[in-house]
């Protein structure tokens, strides 16, 4: 029985892990995202100035984001507490234009900054975790506050799945998560009278009576907690294994209760069958020593006449084996020669292999170094101009710029030589700020009349990456410039970078353009060397690019249409 309850124990300890590990992972997917809307301009401008238009353009916006993210709804609500935009806008139970002034992720959102609250919904009757995020205006005046709601519908049937009672209780003690839903706000203690109605007032649970749960008599069996369940929860009268763990960034703690009756009781029809086994073995033990002492006698003289067999066997088989000896070694002397001559078409393989990488670095060279010679026109062109007026103080600038180019570009052929050995530069923490800056600086000059099609949406100081400055600018550099040709010509050309939502530990930042889009056939072979779709292109930008992402263990993606094209770097987040 002991051992039958210890391995029990362990199977429940590692399936409550397991249940532990994906509630973690269903709270931690949308706690950045109030974050990120706090931040959006359009949520921002749209608080301070809720118009119709506004008001519609962010309610699809919510509407997006709710399929994209996998949660249950998103809605803005304003300082006076009244929702004015949610994802939901178009359905009857629509949130928007409801109060929420009393709802404690509102309050303390507003004063905190964020709140966290699980509540029964006032609207949908829906329970499910509330993530709010205070947005402030560009003064730093508190304008309202984002919200999204989570639900854990599929997270309890996954749950109940297992065949486990699994459930989580609050501070107080009540179910808020359930695999089996008649436990849904039932506690597991009482709670005193002052504090109940306080938790009725506040409408958290709705009109949920908070009764205790009818569960068990708590007592200890061999070092682990078990209960007696009640007939009355809907569950067999067995007593049960029960496990009770904290969720880390929650007061929450989580339960699971395994049924132990059939465990138990194959442990004792085990060690009765071990009785039983071993006492038949000393019964047979007599009997078995006796046969193989005769056995013993029939096996010597058996030996006697097998030896003498052998022997003659061993004195035909030595022929045999010489005869093959012979034979092997004429076939050995015909694999060497044939080795010998694999060997050389190897040789020459490789050498046409060097001559061809050789080629592709040359190109590559080509290709990167125009990106500043470009540049580096472009400020003579403006030095030569400023002298000409007599304004010494621009001219120097613009040939300390030029300077700084040539600098650039012996790094770019250090940095394209490693990358032809299949090399890279040690990666360090890199400011995604400082590279952006740095991109923009070399493309200001060759397209100063295009820069203003170019939207930076803020990228905060302490984020950095896992990269090398100057290779992260020559990616960023060949995917805006490939942008820049892309939208050239169009009066209503557009290109906007910005931060995209990403796992924990990375980093993603994206370049859109509303061009024409990249060709099918082109975008098939995207990442292959010498593929373009531009007369005089090498088809070598983004294959660079994608080697260089993939050398800090990142990733880049593109999505493209006839309506733009985006591309989409990920990179490891770096300490700053």
């Amino acid at each position: 029985m002991r051992s039958a309850l210890a391995t029990l124990a362990d199977d429940v300890a590692e399936d409550a892990a397991l249940k532990r590990a994906l509630l973690q992972a269903t709270l931690e997917r949308p706690r950045a995202l109030p974050l990120v809307l706090a931040a959006d301009r359009q949520v921002g401008d749209t608080l301070s100035n809720p118009t119709g238009d506004a008001v519609e353009g962010l309610n699809r916006k919510l509407e997006a984001l709710v399929v994209a993210t996998r949660t249950a709804v998103i809605y803005v609500v304003g300082r006076d507490g009244i929702a004015i935009a949610a994802s939901n806008w178009r359905e009857p139970d629509s949130f928007v234009g409801n109060d929420y002034s009393f709802r404690e992720y509102f309050k303390r959102g507003m004063e905190l900054g964020h709140a966290e609250h699980y509540a029964l919904g006032s609207v949908s009757k829906r329970p499910g975790l509330y993530l709010s995020q205070r947005v402030a205006d560009a003064k730093g005046t508190a304008v309202g506050v984002v919200v999204v709601k989570v639900e854990f519908d599929g997270l309890e049937r996954d749950w109940g799945n297992s065949g486990r009672s699994t459930f989580v209780t609050d501070n107080h003690g009540i179910v808020l998560i359930t695999s089996r839903p008649e436990w849904r706000f039932l506690t597991t203690a009482d709670i005193p009278p002052h504090e109940r109605v306080a938790i009725r007032e506040s409408l958290q649970f709705g009109e949920a009576p908070l009764e205790t749960l009818p569960v068990w008599a708590l007592f200890g069996h061999d070092g682990h907690d078990m209960v007696s369940t009640d007939p009355g929860l809907g569950m067999p009268q067995q007593p049960h294994l029960s496990l009770t763990l904290d969720v880390p960034g929650t007061p929450w703690q989580m339960h699971v209760l395994s049924p132990a009756a059939a465990v138990l009781t194959a442990g004792i029809w085990q060690g009765r069958l071990i009785a039983l086994l071993v006492i038949l073995p000393l019964i047979a033990l007599a009997a078995i020593l006796l046969h193989r002492r005769n056995r013993a006698l029939r096996r010597l003289a058996a030996d006697q006449a097998a030896r003498e067999e052998l022997e003659r066997k061993v004195a035909a088989r030595t022929r045999e084996l010489t005869i093959a000896r012979d034979r092997l070694q004429t076939e050995i002397s015909e694999h060497r020669t044939t080795e010998t001559r694999l060997q050389t078409v190897q040789h020459e393989l490789v050498q046409a292999n060097r001559l061809a990488i050789l080629g592709q670095v040359a190109a590559g060279v080509a290709h990167e170094i125009n990106q500043p010679v470009a540049t580096i026109r472009a400020y003579a062109d403006n030095a030569r101009t400023y002298l000409s007026r007599g304004e010494s103080k621009p001219a120097t600038e613009n040939l300390s710029f030029i300077a700084d180019l040539t600098d650039r570009i012996g790094a770019i052929t250090n940095e394209l030589r490693g990358f032809a050995r299949k090399g890279r530069a040690a990666a360090e923490p890199v400011a995604l700020k400082t590279a952006v800056d740095g991109a923009l600086l070399l493309l200001r000059s060759r397209f100063a009349g295009s820069l203003d099609m170019l939207q930076v949406q803020a990228i905060p100081e302490g984020i950095t990456v896992s990269a090398n400055r100057i290779r992260l600018e020559q990616v960023l550099i060949n995917l805006l410039q490939n942008a820049l040709e892309a939208v050239h010509g169009r009066a209503d050309g557009r290109i906007t970078v910005s931060l995209a939502p990403a796992a924990a530990g990375e980093v993603a930042i994206t370049v859109a353009d509303n061009g024409p889009g990249i060709p099918t056939a082109v975008l098939e072979n995207l990442f292959t060397p010498f593929n373009t779709s531009k007369e005089s292109g090498l088809g070598l930008g983004l294959v660079i690019c994608k080697d260089i992402v993939s050398d800090y263990g990142g990733l880049i993606d593109v999505d493209s249409s006839p309506a733009g094209t985006m591309f989409t770097v990920t990179l490891k987040r770096a300490a700053p």
